[in-house]
């Protein structure tokens, strides 16, 4: 029985409702005046039913599909303007007792490096990755109560906070850890963690088993329902994402848009970001199985739809995907992506050679940071490295406040320009900061609000003359 409100996973993820959405979805793939009724609710931007978004991701009307990207494009820049907050995964350990089959950290795997960093290992990929200009960070480990327990991830997030190299800082640190207990995401909360993040790979239960056939992970209801127990234990924001590739995309895509739903209605607040990677080949899986299951229009659409379905959401691309392929979905409602990523582990500080690998999976996208802030700069997006809302304790509901009453501009716009002047000063080179800066003197004029405007010109300037860290 589907029940939005239930603390059960099966019930707030009912698969006898998904595959009744399905069926509805396919039978109106070319109703058009159904597609024109739903399109006109979206309009609102206050969200669509997981009903509703299906419908139009499966909508076969070529004219209403063009009107469902300008309409995603719409959202997007209401919402959030052209920021793209930048951020970079850290790889502490890869040492998993899960038997995950799409994984290579998968505890059969016999060919990968095991590696886990220790604390002066972090402080060393820490300091690359403040070289390179990174603020926020994401941090990744496999499962393993004996090597990877949660102590260890609390001290590295302790250790990673300490370090203050020349004029970098890691502002904000994000976790993407496996499912544990209310007293254990208290834990993180306590240690200052700003998102926690959690894919759920697929939230059919029945592929979900098979992909998952041993370790704790392979418990369906504790994985989904960990969200709850994360903000249970005072986690304000939460980051969904399934790995598209995986199961039928149309199933996930709907099942995702059912599991903001159920955070909205019995939490109170949505998820702060929804990411949306797809499988990529990686060392010990087999690439005939598992390689990019969907195709780049049909990822293209998923972005837009769930734009449209979750106006408010945070929504992150990863360097899974090519250049080319993460240029397509910016505007369809992205705002989060990385830079210079490294998905191994010990992998910014010293290169990866190819014999010791350790890596998670194949990057498509291989430029620098600096690379990647100065062509997000040519396309007329603002490279953020903001960390400002939570730092000010502008979280959960707060935060959502302040972006469904679109007050965000006043806030996180002169907060983005000021960090990308931070960058510009300290990493970028001669044709970069030429870019940023002319980027900057153009941004400064949108701000609405003229004090916030002076304000942050006059915060930009000190910031030329070599004070850092300010904020809105």
């Amino acid at each position: 029985m589907y029940n939005v409100m239930s603390p059960k996973a099966e019930e707030f993820i009912s698969d006898e409702e998904i595959r009744s959405c399905l069926e509805y979805a396919q039978k109106n793939s070319k109703n058009e005046p159904l597609i024109r009724e739903i399109l006109q609710k979206a309009k609102k931007m206050k969200g669509i039913s997981h009903k509703e978004a299906i419908v139009l991701l499966d909508c076969e009307i070529e004219e209403l599909n063009q009107e469902i990207y300008h309409l995603a494009e719409q959202i997007k820049q209401e919402f959030y303007g052209n920021r793209i907050v930048m951020f970079a995964p850290l790889y502490l350990s890869n040492y998993c007792i899960n038997g995950c089959e799409y994984c290579p950290y998968h505890a059969k795997n016999k060919h990968i490096s095991r590696k886990k960093l220790t604390q002066e290992e972090v402080r060393r990929e820490v300091t690359a990755l403040q070289d390179m200009g990174h603020k926020r960070l994401a941090l990744e480990a496999g499962e393993d109560p004996v090597n990877n327990p949660l102590e260890y991830i609390l001290e590295c997030i302790h250790t990673i906070y300490s370090i203050k190299h020349k004029n970098g800082a890691i502002r904000r640190v994000n976790v993407n850890i496996a499912a544990t207990t209310v007293e254990d995401y208290r834990k993180l909360k306590e240690a200052g963690i700003g998102t926690y993040i959690l894919f759920q790979e697929t939230y059919d239960k029945q592929q979900y088993q098979k992909l998952h056939p041993t370790g704790p992970k392979s418990n369906y209801e504790y994985h989904t329902e960990a969200m709850d127990r994360a903000m249970d234990g005072g986690i304000d924001d939460v980051g969904l994402g399934v790995l598209f590739g995986l199961n039928n995309y149309r199933y996930d895509f709907t099942g995702i848009i059912m599991h903001a739903e159920h955070l909205e209605a019995y939490k109170g607040v949505g998820p702060h970001t929804i990411s949306v990677p797809r499988v990529r080949r990686a060392d010990d899986i087999d690439p005939d199985v598992f390689d990019n299951g969907i195709s780049d229009e049909i990822f293209q659409k998923i972005v837009a739809c769930i734009r449209i379905a979750v106006p408010y959401t945070g929504m992150i691309v990863s360097t899974r995907e090519s250049a080319k392929t993460r240029e397509k979905v910016l505007h369809l409602g992205i705002s989060q992506i990385s830079g210079g990523s490294r998905t191994s582990v010990g992998g910014y500080y010293e290169e990866e050679k190819e014999e010791d690998n350790s890596a998670q999976f194949d990057v498509s996208d291989r430029r620098t940071l600096e690379e990647v802030v100065h062509w997000l700069i040519d396309l007329g997006y603002v490279p953020s490295f903001c960390t400002a809302c939570y730092r000010e304790g502008r979280t959960g509901d707060r935060f959502m406040q302040l972006l469904k009453s679109r007050q965000i501009v006043n806030c996180c716009h002169p907060n983005a320009l000021m960090t990308l002047k931070e960058f510009l000063e300290d990493y970028a080179s001669p044709e970069t900061k030429a870019a940023g800066e002319k980027l900057i003197a153009e941004e400064l004029k949108k701000i609405p609000n003229e004090k916030v405007r002076l304000k942050a010109k006059e915060y930009i300037e000190n910031i030329h003359n070599g004070e850092r860290d300010f904020r809105f």
